[in-house]
């Protein structure tokens, strides 16, 4: 048996010593089995980690050294690591049993509600416009663009919204997401620019989204290539926050501001410098989205997800007691729960938003207070509107700020490599995967919805919720 194998099939309880049952956390019966699978692979990984390449190679079997001993055989080296070493064990098997618990929390918000049965289907070929006198060739033809859009309001029947928009992105052979829930509808969607003016007419002339003008769809230079397919889905959030919307709504979002009026509470903050401290400008996005494009003077939190907003405000209410607070994000959707979740604290003077979020500002003040690009969630990664370069390689520091996929199989992160690093071979988002970067010609990165795409040590030893500072 391979030694992988035989860590893999390890019954941790053997080997360590009883615990009495009042001393156990009384645990439900999902979280105990995870739990002790949590103990398990931390066992394993502390055993492995006390093996001798070296000497095993040479031999041809495996060599274990530990605490100056060398160890032949399995079961030896795993009662001296039970003996010896169970606090070191234990710590190992509380991070991971942590780390577990947050993927799971996090792929809870992106995982798909399923339908009631019981609910019978409508009719939606009325809603779908007439194509007849187009042929897919016109369709998909010509230059394409990409749509950002959200509306809130209430859905009684999310998974007929949902049908219709499959069918009517499939229709107009448009790519990209849309998620509906009884609270609104979010979506992307890249195709030709005469498919994307469909979808738009067909949108505002729906019951439903009648109160939409073509205003609120933002538009930028792409097309349906920049999707890899159409994903449309129930959800209980449009935008993955993490907390019920019955608990935080976005009626309760902050006051709106149109990108004129967000210029200038910009232009008066950017005036009065450090003197300012009644102010605070908040990036409600993801660091690799500010770290390559933000407001100047702006707070930009150190959070990986969105879903972990709501915990950075909980550890830093002292931030934004009593101050003012200026937030925005890539389309205005998030500063909708975020302002509702911020107010919800009762600690700020006052919370606005940036109507249409950067989009918008873009299209007003495309050389304004905004700086660098913006990052977009499709494969072109990020757009411009000026040459400002905010970031740098993480390889040499040299100015760069375009984004491409970690180099191994299954971490897919987004790394900034100059083209200079890049030509020599640097190509991952740390050193412990660029040791695994397959040899040139094999595949690269899987992407898939099995994929775990944050499975990477630099993002085990990231915080997730860091203290920022003014």
């Amino acid at each position: 048996m391979a030694s992988d194998e035989f860590f893999a099939d390890l019954e941790l309880e053997t080997f360590t010593r009883n615990e009495s049952k009042q001393e156990k956390p009384q645990l439900p019966t999902t979280l105990r089995k995870l739990n002790t699978f949590c103990r398990r692979q931390a066992f394993s990984s502390y055993v492995a980690s006390k093996r001798n390449a070296s000497i095993g190679d040479s031999i041809s079997q495996p060599v274990w050294y530990c605490c100056d001993q060398t160890f032949w055989e399995p079961s030896s080296v795993h009662k001296h690591v039970a003996r010896t070493h169970e606090n070191e064990v234990q710590q190992l098997t509380e991070v991971t049993f942590q780390r577990l618990l947050s993927q799971l929390e996090d792929k809870k918000c992106e995982r798909p509600l399923p339908r009631d049965h019981n609910q019978e289907a409508v009719e939606i070929s009325s809603w779908l416009p007439d194509t007849s006198y187009l042929t897919v060739e016109e369709l998909q033809k010509g230059p394409g663009k990409v749509l950002l859009y959200y509306r809130y309001f209430r859905v009684d029947d999310p998974y007929t919204i949902c049908a219709w928009q499959k069918a009517l992105c499939e229709k107009l052979h448009l790519t990209g997401k849309v998620r509906v829930s009884t609270e609104g509808i979010n979506g992307t969607v890249g195709g030709s620019v005469l498919a994307t003016d469909i979808y738009i007419k067909t949108m505002c002339a729906h019951a439903l989204f009648n109160s939409m003008e073509e205003d609120d769809f933002k538009s930028s230079d792409g097309g349906a290539e920049c999707f890899s397919d159409l994903r449309v889905g129930v959800y209980e959030e449009i935008v993955p926050m993490g907390v019920h919307p019955d608990v935080i709504s976005y009626q309760l979002a902050g006051t709106h501001l149109n990108p004129e009026e967000f210029h200038q509470e910009v232009e008066s903050l950017q005036s009065e410098g450090e003197s300012s401290q009644d102010t605070v400008l908040l990036d409600c996005r993801n660091f690799y989205e500010s770290k390559i494009g933000q407001f100047r003077q702006c707070l930009a939190p150190n959070i990986r997800k969105f879903s972990y907003f709501p915990e950075y405000v909980d550890q830093n209410l002292d931030l934004f007691r009593d101050k003012k607070v200026l937030m925005y994000c890539t389309g205005g959707i998030r500063c909708e729960r975020a302002s509702a979740y911020l107010l919800s604290k009762e600690v700020c003077k006052e919370v606005y938003q940036l109507k249409g979020g950067i989009h918008k500002y873009l299209e007003r003040f495309p050389d304004g207070f905004y700086r660098g690009k913006l990052f977009v969630f499709d494969g072109r990664y990020a757009i411009s509107s000026n040459a400002d370069i905010l970031s740098e390689c993480r390889y040499c520091g040299a100015p760069w700020d375009q984004y491409q996929l970690c180099a191994t199989r299954f971490c897919c992160q987004l790394v900034l490599s100059c083209p200079a690093c890049r030509g020599v071979g640097r190509t991952a988002c740390c050193s412990a995967c660029q040791s695994k970067v397959p040899p040139e010609g094999e595949e690269s990165c899987a992407i898939g919805p099995a994929v775990l795409k944050e499975k990477c040590e630099c993002t085990d030893r990231r915080p997730r919720i860091p203290q920022d500072a003014l």
